[in-house]
C-alpha cells in the first residue's frame, strides 16, 4: 500500500474517532439533562461534590438493577 493511500486511511480514521467522540458527547448531555429534569433538579444548585455523589448513587442504582435480573 502506499504512503499516499495510508495517509488518507489514517485521516479518514481521525475523521472517524472524532465523530464516534462527539456522539459520546452528546449522548452524556442528553442523559444529564434528562436525569436533572426526571428529578426535578436545578442546574444553579448542583456542586461538583453533588454531580460527583448523585452520578455515584445513579450507578450504583443501575448495578443493582442489572444484578435484580
Amino acid at each position: 500500500m502506499s504512503q499516499s493511500n495510508l495517509e488518507k486511511q489514517e485521516a479518514k480514521l481521525k475523521q472517524l474517532n472524532q465523530k464516534i467522540k462527539e456522539e459520546k458527547y452528546k449522548i452524556e448531555q442528553r442523559l444529564g439533562k434528562q436525569v436533572i429534569s426526571q428529578a426535578n433538579l436545578e442546574y444553579t444548585n448542583l456542586s461538583n461534590d453533588q454531580i460527583k455523589l448523585l452520578a455515584k448513587q445513579f450507578s450504583e442504582f443501575l448495578k443493582e438493577k442489572t444484578v435484580d435480573h
